[in-house]
């Protein structure tokens, strides 16, 4: 990807402050204030009529589904949710985020676009207003005994898929790193064996920076590559001949899960080339290394057995490789892709850095409709998120279709993640530069495969 040189002031901002930085920008003062104080009107709430919303009976089991898988001990939140004590403390906070959807941190728009999907974050509507009236009730205990049992949450730096499949079959480590504390955006893209000998298909992968490298690690792209190969990866990780993409993590992505009618090919005889972009952010990390687990399908499911799915990185930038943002300006760029085959579009993944405020995905198909499929129009530079279509949703696109990548930008001072709206700000790598992509896996079919998952998408519509 062309690199642009940011004019004016450099400004350094890493991902954990921009975690920070939306905390208290969302929130205000007075939120934050009233987070100290407590819930208003008392400073002994535990007792409520057996008609109100408690933090025994209602909260705590949305808190345990939503919020501690973060904020736990050792985990990525900025406080502990785990005991009514802590809770009631933040409750004012803790209404607010949920209200503006910033927490749980999933930001798809809720009435654009499909909205059955994987792994999806978002709170419900009914979980929202429980929370808003037990904050407006005055927090209250209830019965400890209609407690729910606590849950036992993996250690921190486990394989949250493993809950899933077991231990990873295969773990491929990135070559150890040592990030400064201080200092400007650092790439290393070392190149490692895989340690395969045979073709396999890919069940499912999970990227894993360490647990003190999370807060320095923007992303961690993988691609497999000819053993042997001395081509020098690009700002992307490389997609050389003979290459394939493994996977790419960014703060928010727990891991892939391939369809089981699809096979992402794990190739015998290859390195796995990296591409980790490291932010200092105050605290030096010695010989820090990504890994990522890789489980496999049984030896019986090959790629001659299933569609062929890929993961790629779609640009948006107009056909020019590049653009720039002007000081207090703003800017609406797209991408167009065009499928000579039947596809099936199995997640979408936006990207981009602070000045990036929404995107959307759409398909404009042979006979001239259009149609939205994905919306983000709140988007937060800390999380990276792979809105992964549930498998009677993902679209379902006939040969001819043209993918339609839409990307806003905003570098004035309303937009609250901007570090420096004086800045010129074109493409590029560092955190203050801009990207303007999507990771987007895709499942290619043929005629035949293409008649018959949507003959049995229809029966299923009949069925309902």
């Amino acid at each position: 990807m062309a690199r642009t040189r940011s004019r004016g002031r450099t400004s350094r901002v890493g991902w954990a402050s921009v975690l920070t930085m939306s905390a208290i920008a969302l929130l205000g003062v007075s939120a934050l204030r009233a987070a100290h104080d407590g819930p208003t009107g008392a400073d002994e709430v535990s007792q409520a009529p057996s008609t109100a919303v408690t933090y025994a009976t209602h909260v705590a089991p949305i808190l345990q589904k939503n919020c501690q898988n973060c904020h736990q001990p050792g985990g990525i939140g900025p406080m502990r949710l785990m005991e009514y004590e802590d809770v009631r403390r933040w409750a004012p906070v803790i209404k607010a985020r949920v209200v503006q959807r910033e927490m749980p941190p999933y930001h798809y728009d809720t009435h654009v676009g499909i909205q059955d999907l994987q792994g999806d974050w978002r709170m419900s509507d009914d979980d929202i207003q429980t929370v808003v009236r037990w904050v407006d009730g005055g927090a209250p205990m209830g019965d400890p005994a209609d407690l729910p049992p606590p849950v036992t949450w993996p250690p921190a730096g486990e394989y949250l898929l493993a809950k899933r499949f077991g231990p990873p079959d295969l773990v491929i480590k990135a070559a150890p790193y040592t990030v400064p504390a201080k200092g400007q955006d650092r790439w290393w893209r070392p190149a490692v064996p895989s340690g395969l000998t045979e073709d396999r298909c890919i069940k499912a992968i999970e990227t894993k920076p360490s647990v003190p490298g999370r807060a320095v690690t923007h992303h961690a792209n993988s691609t497999f590559e000819p053993a042997g190969s001395t081509r020098e990866p690009d700002a992307v990780g490389g997609s050389g001949p003979g290459s394939t993409r493994l996977s790419e993590y960014a703060l928010g992505k727990i891991g892939e899960v391939i369809p089981s009618d699809a096979c992402r090919i794990a190739p015998a005889n290859s390195n796995v080339r990296w591409d980790i972009h490291y932010y200092p952010n105050g605290v030096e990390i010695v010989d820090d290394q990504v890994e990522v687990g890789i489980w496999f399908h049984d030896r019986d499911v090959t790629p001659e057995t299933r569609y062929r799915q890929t993961l790629g990185l779609y640009a948006l930038q107009s056909g020019t490789g590049d653009f720039e943002i002007e000081p207090h300006g703003t800017l609406m760029t797209q991408g167009y892709r065009r499928f000579e085959t039947p596809v099936r579009i199995d997640s979408w993944q936006p990207h981009g850095h602070l000045r990036l405020v929404a995107k959307r995905l759409e398909v404009l198909y042979p006979d001239g409709r259009r149609e939205t499929l994905s919306m983000v129009s709140n988007w937060n530079p800390g999380w990276h998120h792979s809105h992964v279509y549930a498998p009677e949703a993902a679209p379902i696109l006939p040969a001819g279709s043209v993918i339609i990548n839409t990307a806003w930008y905003d570098n004035t001072a309303r937009n609250r993640y901007n570090p420096d709206p004086d800045q010129w700000v074109g493409v590029g790598d560092r955190t203050t530069d801009e990207m303007s992509h999507a990771w987007i896996a895709v499942t290619h079919l043929d005629a035949q495969g293409y008649e018959r998952l949507t003959t049995e998408r229809d029966r299923e519509r009949e069925r309902r």
